[in-house]
């Protein structure tokens, strides 16, 4: 029972991970940088970061196939982060949050087509906790919201695509380090970007003006220490992975206390103590369990 909580452990700092990105996001903008570039300089930046770790790393001869399959593996989290700041372009932040966040419930009804696995009741009451700790730590009932059905659509996009991602984190059964794989998995995400969003900032002067320094950390904090910890964790805790990194949330209300020095409302804060709680409470079963378990040990 051990192993399950450091599984949750490292999944639940994979979303927080997630969650810092937005702050260093936030700063690139402000420092006259266009969504093609901090976006393209994440993907490039965390691919080539992975790839100088996965030299170090045991690797395994792959086939043709099997690359195929985890490049492509890797292309709903590119998705994501297209889809993401295409949906920033019509709808504020705070809408655009609260849909990402739909990826809670898509990842279960995933896991309900293509595995026939029905969730839980405990899941379902965790899902609907975090999902009204979401519209509350989202500052949309301060911030009000910019409404468009174009912008919606792209928000709903960025759900379906991670909630992709945290499926195929958790069903990948190509026995390789994890290291390796996330630098495959990053790389097809890379090529998805680009063929999205041509890097132009490789060659426009952009990198040397201060860009790299955004690249390096949105691409550690989002397309680097992601993938591993996922990588590791989603295979093992399987179903309660996508309620696990809802952790993004919290992480990005505290980053933007911290750095931005934003103000946050007690309505926000209260948001966040709902999202923790409704990522707790599924847990608290397998705690009793592991608990009943070492009582009957002892006797």
């Amino acid at each position: 029972m051990m192993g399950f909580w450091k599984y949750s452990i490292l999944v639940f700092l994979g979303g927080c991970s997630y969650g810092v990105v937005s702050t260093f996001v936030k700063l690139a903008y402000k420092e006259g940088f266009i969504v093609s570039e901090v976006t393209g300089s994440q993907y490039f930046c965390g691919a080539v970061m992975l790839w100088m770790v996965a030299a170090f790393v045991p690797k395994r001869r792959l086939s043709v196939k099997q690359w195929g399959i985890l490049l492509i593996s890797g292309t709903p989290m590119g998705f994501t982060g297209i889809f993401y700041n295409q949906s920033l372009g019509y709808i504020n932040a705070s809408l655009a949050i609260i849909l990402l966040l739909q990826f809670i419930w898509i990842n279960l009804s995933l896991r309900y087509v293509f595995d026939k696995i029905i969730p839980s009741r405990k899941n379902v009451i965790a899902v609907g906790i975090i999902l009204l700790g979401s519209f509350l730590a989202s500052g949309i009932l301060k911030n009000g919201i910019t409404f468009s059905w174009i912008g919606i659509l792209w928000g709903l996009s960025a759900a379906l695509s991670f909630a992709s991602f945290i499926y195929v984190s958790g069903r990948s059964n190509i026995l390789v380090h994890p290291i390796y794989k996330s630098a495959i998995m990053t790389s097809g995400a890379t090529l998805v970007v680009f063929a999205s969003m041509p890097p132009l900032f490789l060659f426009n002067g952009a990198l040397t003006k201060g860009l790299i320094n955004y690249g390096i950390f949105t691409g550690l904090f989002g397309s680097v220490i992601p993938p591993i910890l996922f990588n590791i964790g989603m295979p093992k805790v399987r179903s309660l992975g996508n309620i696990l990194s809802a952790s993004e949330l919290p992480m990005a209300v505290l980053m933007s206390t911290l750095v931005l020095r934003e103000t946050v409302t007690y309505l926000q804060w209260i948001g966040v103590l709902f999202i923790l709680a409704g990522i707790v409470y599924p847990n608290l079963e397998k705690k009793r369990v592991s608990s009943v378990y070492s009582i009957q040990d002892k006797s």
